[in-house]
């Protein structure tokens, strides 16, 4: 299959398939079923027993090569649905089977054909589908689910019609945008029939004729938006899309309930531009963010160096928790120039703490706030 017949199936995909039924043509005056088929077997019956009572009852191969015409009626009427073979298979049953078989089988050949002529008549119809039916090749009525029963040879099904939501795939190849960028959309469009009348009767293929509208909205659609719209205000799109099919399907009696975008395919050169783009756009940010945190930082420091200029005494004691700090939770040495420890006047602190130590001790009284503190120092030391 080539790619041109592919893109067909796929713009259409109720031409493959499930066949014209989804589309809601019936191909032939009815639809021969399960009932139907029976219901020749049943007329069979009642013929050659019909037969039997009046004239004697056939002999056994005659009577199987008559369930076998029958049969074969049956399976060409399911091949061919239309009125013309019914008329075809009487013939053949008044003609044929009395030359084959040398039998006078007139009761039963008039029982059967009765019944040829019954069964395609009685209509099986599901309860999400809807029938319109022609008499004389006029419309007549519009029946739903159960068993109707047609006129023979006067009244013809122009078409099964199924109510059920439906989903549509199609999809525009290469459509440029506004900003002339080659685009490729998949969108999925949900509809339903409410009107099986005008969906039969005012459009010939109304499933395709959807297709087609959809299509050609989708190819407007992105015509006129750029490629960053197309990306960012899906749902958006998929609502006028949907508004407009929705105008053209309502005469037939077709409303369209959503329009979703599936893809959205471009070109890899573009896609790979677009990603250094993104990531050109995501390393600018971090900048920004880290450049807006260092001014955050040099205007606290700005204001600490402030307080400390005004007050010396809190300069030292900030640097000597520093110290302190770095000593308390890391360990070992700190080498600090002699000039640091002149500006923090260490000696004299230090001396001033050992002064008081001593004294304490000597006076034989010792604060509970030093007492802590030697305990802290001692597991420091260990």
């Amino acid at each position: 299959m080539s790619s041109e017949e592919a893109g067909r199936l796929r713009l259409n995909p109720f031409s493959a398939g499930r066949g014209s039924r989804c589309a809601g043509r019936q191909r032939g005056h009815f639809r021969f079923n399960t009932i139907s088929a029976l219901l020749i077997l049943v007329f069979l019956g009642l013929g050659l027993g019909l037969q039997g009572l009046i004239a004697g009852f056939p002999d056994a191969e005659t009577a199987s090569y008559a369930a076998a015409a029958a049969i074969a009626g049956a399976a060409l009427l399911f091949v061919l649905p239309y009125w013309p073979t019914v008329i075809a298979a009487v013939a053949g049953i008044w003609a044929v089977i009395p030359v084959l078989l040398g039998a006078d089988l007139q009761y039963a050949a008039a029982i059967l054909t009765a019944g040829f002529l019954i069964a395609p008549a009685v209509e099986v119809i599901n309860q999400w589908d809807k029938i319109v039916v022609l008499r004389l090749g006029k419309f007549h009525r519009v029946r739903g689910p159960g068993l109707l029963f047609l006129l023979p040879l006067l009244d013809s099904v122009a078409g099964y019609v199924d109510t059920r939501i439906r989903v549509t795939d199609f999809s525009a190849e290469k459509s440029l945008t506004r900003d002339t960028v080659p685009v490729h959309v998949d969108a999925l469009a949900f509809w339903m029939v409410w009107d099986a009348e005008k969906a039969v009767l005012e459009v010939e293929d109304f499933g395709q004729a959807v297709s087609l509208s959809a299509q050609t909205a989708l190819r407007e659609s992105i015509g006129s938006n750029d490629l960053a719209t197309l990306l960012s205000e899906r749902a958006r799109l998929g609502r006028e899309i949907r508004s407009i099919v929705d105008a053209k399907t309502n005469p037939w009696g077709i409303t369209i309930i959503s329009v979703e975008f599936k893809e959205i395919l471009i070109p890899k050169e573009l896609e790979d531009a677009l990603s250094r783009q993104a990531q050109a756009e995501r390393e600018r940010s971090s900048r920004v963010i880290l450049g807006e945190a260092e001014a955050e930082i040099a205007d606290v420091f700005r204001r600490a160096a402030e307080t400390y200029r005004d007050d010396p005494v809190a300069l030292q004691l900030r640097a000597m928790n520093m110290v302190y700090e770095s000593i308390r939770k890391k360990g070992g040495l700190v080498l600090l120039p002699a000039s640091v420890l002149e500006s923090m006047n260490l000696g004299t602190v230090l001396g001033t703490a050992a002064y008081q130590k001593e004294r304490r001790r000597g006076s034989g009284k010792e604060n509970p706030g030093d007492a802590a503190t030697r305990e802290e120092e001692k597991q420091d030391d260990d």
